[in-house]
C-alpha cells in the first residue's frame, strides 16, 4: 500500500531568549528536539481546551443512574483503608519510632 503523503504546515513564532532557554531545558530533560517538545505541548494544551469545551451528554436514565451512584455511601477499599492508617515514612524518628 502506497504511503501517504505528508503534509506539513510550518508554524513560525517569536519568542524572548528567556522562553527558549527554558523550552531547551525541558525538552533536554525529556530527551526531545525543541519542535517536538513544543510541538507536543502545543498538542496537549490544545486537545485539553477542546476537553474542557465539550459537552458531555447522556441520557435521562443515564443521568439518574449517575446521581443514584453520587448519593450512595462510598465503599471500602481496603487496600486504600490499610494505606490511610499506615504511617509516611518521614513521620519515623531515626529510631523508628512515631512522632
Amino acid at each position: 500500500m502506497p504511503r501517504a503523503a505528508r503534509k506539513d504546515h510550518p508554524l513560525s513564532m517569536r519568542l524572548p531568549e528567556a522562553d527558549i532557554s527554558i523550552i531547551d531545558r525541558a525538552a533536554k530533560l525529556r530527551g526531545r528536539s525543541r519542535t517536538q517538545f513544543v510541538r507536543d505541548a502545543a498538542v496537549r494544551a490544545a486537545e485539553e481546551a477542546i476537553m474542557e469545551d465539550r459537552p458531555i451528554r447522556m441520557s435521562a436514565e443515564g443521568f439518574a443512574e449517575f446521581v443514584a451512584m453520587l448519593d450512595r455511601p462510598p465503599e471500602v477499599v481496603p487496600a486504600i483503608a490499610e494505606l490511610f492508617r499506615r504511617r509516611a515514612p518521614w513521620e519515623h524518628d531515626e529510631s523508628g519510632e512515631s512522632r
